[in-house]
């Protein structure tokens, strides 16, 4: 088989799979600890620590992300990303339920505005899947997002400061909103004539790949605002074909696509891990941006690695990869006014 058939047909393969309506794989994600042991075939004493980390906050792994897993593996690096733990319960110093200071950045509800020009905006406190480690595994959504009323608080927000140029839409995750709502959102922004870019910060592309449809891509072409879409992945093994169709029909739209990661014990510690996610994310489009350390949520410590390790790591990667396929580390500080940079940036 050539290589331009045999792209051809894994492209009508992924096509075929992109059929699927995003929102079916969405609702019927696991988020049963036995079931996902059971289905990747795990021992199920791991059952009783996968049901105490559960209890403080919930398992979500969607399909596609879970066809990407490795069978009988305990020690595979996307399951760990969202395997409950024991240890998610053990008390450690210096771990915090708002380690990088969202509350106190909120404007007004669902508003945060740490930095200079742009602010961000929570939009829904739902994702596709739950990461272990995820900063706002603790954040108060139900008082903290821009739903309902509080829309117009928002925009009353954006108008009256011109010095913001650029909105960012996280939550939770965006794109778990329908492309009415999210149309919607964003005829009022560029309604808004000092905002000129919007940032949207998504793990779906990754974890479900089928979210990028013809409908997501419609408005994002018609907005008049420069887009860009951060991604969210951290080991190669997440990019698989699928992923790459959908960065690829992003693209096609004018989007500019960057990747963030977090620097995670057991996941991708290590200089070839990490080398292979750049080049990875490179092939398919996507520009490496961040490699955050770990921010510092109670029920994560154990993921951390701590920043002299890091900074090695990062020398290392830097003396093996053209400067950029090198993210930037960094560490992100409650009040600071920018993320700390932990090494200079590469030639």
């Amino acid at each position: 088989m050539n290589t331009h058939s045999g792209q051809a047909i894994a492209d009508a393969q992924a096509a075929r799979t992109s059929d699927v309506d995003w929102r079916a794989l969405y609702a019927r994600a696991i988020t049963d600890p036995e079931e996902l042991l059971r289905r990747l075939e795990l021992p199920l004493s791991l059952l009783p620590g996968a049901l105490a980390g559960n209890s403080l906050f919930r398992l979500r792994v969607p399909e596609p992300l879970l066809e990407r897993m490795r069978p009988g593996d305990v020690a595979d690096p996307l399951l760990r990303q969202v395997l409950p733990l024991e240890a998610e319960a053990m008390e450690a110093a210096g771990f915090d339920p708002d380690p990088v200071g969202d509350l106190q950045a909120m404007a007004v509800p669902g508003v945060l505005h740490k930095y200079s020009g742009r602010a961000l905006i929570v939009t829904t406190g739902a994702c596709a899947v739950n990461c272990r480690y995820c900063f706002r595994r603790s954040f108060p959504y139900s008082d903290a997002q821009t739903g309902g009323h509080r829309w117009q608080a928002a925009l009353a927000y954006l108008r009256q400061d011109r010095s913001i140029s650029e909105v960012i839409l996280s939550g939770g995750d965006p794109l778990v909103l329908s492309d009415h709502k999210l149309a919607a959102m964003v005829r009022d922004l560029e309604s808004i004539t000092h905002i000129n870019r919007l940032r949207i910060h998504s793990r779906l592309p990754v974890v479900l790949p089928q979210r990028v449809d013809d409908a997501l891509l419609g408005w994002l072409r018609r907005s008049r605002l420069q887009r860009v879409v951060v991604l969210h992945a951290n080991h190669a093994n997440e990019l698989d074909h699928n992923v790459e169709l959908a960065c690829r029909r992003l693209r096609d739209t004018g989007v500019t696509l960057l990747n963030q990661a977090v620097l995670l014990r057991g996941v991708n510690d290590d200089t070839d891990t990490l080398a292979r996610l750049s080049e990875r994310l490179f092939a398919i489009g996507v520009l490496p941006y961040y490699l955050h350390v770990l921010d510092r949520v109670q029920g994560a410590a154990h993921f951390l690695v701590e920043e002299p390790e890091a900074k090695r790591l990062l020398q290392e990667l830097a003396s093996m990869l053209p400067g950029y396929l090198v993210p930037r580390l960094a560490r992100e500080d409650a009040g600071e006014p920018n993320k700390t940079l932990l090494l200079p940036a590469t030639d």
